[in-house]
C-alpha cells in the first residue's frame, strides 16, 4: 500500500516543545522520494518555518486532508482531528491521572493513537526514543549545577548553545577541579550521560577503583549488580532483578559516601529499592551534594527520595533540606541540589530532533507502507474508538475510573 499523506503538526502543549519529529532536511528528503508531506506553521520550533520552506516543503495551516499526523508531546484535546492517525508521546498507557481526559478524547474521536514509547521490536525493545539525549543533557546539567554551587568553574547551559558541537568547544576550555561522579544506568540514558561526562573531561574508572578513591576528576558507571543485592547475598541475573525488584535491597551507600555528584539514569519500575532513604540522606557519610535525576520519578514513588517535583528548563535546580525533607532555595551549604527536569532533550532540540527523525525514517516509517504491521499494532493505544489489542487494561481508566 502507498504511504499515507503526512503532516508535521504544530506543538500545542503549553509551554510548547521546541523539538520536532522530522527536521527540514528529513522532510525534504521524504518529499524527494515522492511522499506527500507538509508542515504546519509554528513559532515555537527550534527549526523556523523558513528552514522548511527554503527546502521546498509546503507550510500548510489546514491539515484536515492529512492521514498521518506527527508530533512530539501530547496534543491538546480541542486540537485533535477526529478519525486521524497520530504519533506522539501520549503518556496515557500507565494510567497517568493528568491525561485521563486525553485518553477519553482519543476514543471519542475515533483516533488511532500510535505512541512512540511503545514502538518495539518482537523482543520488546524500544525502537525510537529521546533517552540518549536526556542522559546527555542531564549529565551536563548536573555538572553545571555543581559549578554554580561551588563557583569552581563555569559552564553555559545547553539551551543557550546552537548545538552539541558548541558545547564541546566549551568543554575543551574547562579545567576541572577534583570531582567524583557516580552514574547509574547503562541503557540509552546512561550511554548519553557517560558520553557527556567523557567529553567534559572526566576519566571513567571501575566501581572498584572509584571506591578506592583513585583518580582526580572521575566518574563510574554502575550496573544493577553494583547498586542492588539480594538480602542473603546470593548471586542473581539482571533478568531476575527486573522480574522481582521487591526482593532486593540497595547497596549504594558506599558510593554515596564517595561522590560529589549523582546522575541517575536507570529505568525504575516502582518495585526495585530506592538507592537510599531520606533518613540516610541526613547522615554524615552521605557526601553527595548534587543529584541529576534524569529518571525523574516523583517521590515518594521514586528511586531518589529527594525528587519532590520535576524542575523546569527555566528553573532547573531546587534545594533539598535533608533535615526537614522539604524543598528550599538552591545552592545552600546545608542542602543538596536537585536537578529533575522532565523534558531534558528540549535543551538540545536540534541534535535530538535530527537523531529521532533519522530513526523514525529508518525503522518506523516503512511500517506504514505495509498492509499490516505488528510494530504499529503493538503501539496503537486506541484504534477507531476502541482500545488497542494490548491496552484493554486501560478500560476503567478510559472511562474516568467508573
Amino acid at each position: 500500500m502507498p504511504y499515507p499523506t503526512i503532516a508535521v503538526i504544530r506543538e500545542g502543549k503549553v509551554p510548547p516543545d521546541s523539538r520536532v519529529p522530522l527536521t527540514p532536511e528529513q522532510v525534504a528528503e521524504l518529499k524527494s522520494r515522492g511522499i506527500d508531506i507538509v508542515v504546519q506553521p509554528s513559532e515555537g520550533r527550534v527549526f523556523k518555518d523558513s528552514e522548511y520552506a527554503d527546502l521546498g516543503v509546503p507550510i500548510v495551516e489546514d491539515i484536515n486532508d492529512r492521514e498521518l499526523l506527527l508530533g512530539v508531546k501530547e496534543v491538546p484535546i480541542d486540537q485533535l482531528i477526529p478519525g486521524k492517525t497520530y504519533c506522539f508521546f501520549a503518556h496515557v498507557a500507565k494510567e497517568q491521572p493528568y491525561n485521563q481526559k486525553l485518553m477519553r478524547a482519543l476514543l471519542d474521536k475515533g483516533i488511532r493513537m500510535i505512541d512512540y514509547e511503545y514502538l518495539t521490536d518482537d523482543r520488546g525493545r524500544r525502537l525510537i526514543a529521546f533517552g540518549y539525549w536526556a542522559g546527555m543533557v542531564g549529565a551536563h546539567n548536573a555538572i553545571w549545577t555543581y559549578g554554580n554551587r561551588t563557583g569552581a568553574f563555569f559552564l553555559p547551559r545547553l539551551k543557550d548553545l546552537f548545538d552539541y558541537e558548541a558545547a564541546k568547544e566549551a568543554y575543551a576550555k574547562l579545567e576541572l577541579p577534583p570531582i567524583r561522579v557516580v552514574l547509574t544506568g547503562t541503557g540509552r540514558v546512561g550511554k548519553g550521560a557517560a558520553q557527556v561526562l567523557t567529553d567534559i573531561g572526566f576519566e571513567k574508572v571501575t566501581p572498584e577503583d572509584y571506591l578506592d578513591g583513585k583518580g582526580k576528576s572521575v566518574f563510574t558507571q554502575l550496573k544493577v549488580k553494583d547498586y542492588a543485592a539480594l538480602p542473603n547475598g546470593e548471586d542473581f541475573t539482571k533478568q531476575e532483578f527486573y522480574a522481582d525488584g521487591e526482593a532486593f535491597i540497595s547497596k549504594f551507600a558506599p558510593f554515596a559516601a564517595m561522590s560529589d555528584v549523582f546522575v541517575n539514569g536507570i529505568f525504575w519500575d516502582g518495585k526495585a529499592p530506592a538507592f537510599f532513604t531520606k533518613e540516610e540522606m541526613k547522615g554524615d557519610d552521605f557526601r553527595i551534594k548534587v543529584i541529576g535525576d534524569v529518571t525523574c520519578d516523583i517521590a515518594p514513588a521514586a528511586s531518589v527520595p529527594s525528587t519532590l517535583y520535576a524542575s523546569t528548563i527555566a528553573e532547573p535546580v531546587f534545594g533539598y533540606d535533608p533535615q526537614t525533607g522539604k524543598a528550599t532555595d538552591a545552592y545552600r551549604d546545608d542542602c543538596i541540589d536537585v536537578m529533575s527536569i522532565d523534558n531534558l532533550p528540549s535543551e538540545l532540540p536540534r541534535d535530538a530532533s535530527a537523531a529521532f527523525g533519522a530513526t523514525f525514517i529508518k525503522k518506523i516509517l516503512p511500517e506504514f507502507e505495509k498492509d499490516q504491521s505488528d510494530i504499529l499494532d503493538r503501539a496503537s493505544i486506541t484504534v477507531g474508538g476502541e482500545l488497542g489489542p494490548k491496552y484493554g487494561y486501560l478500560e476503567s481508566y478510559s472511562k474516568g475510573g467508573e
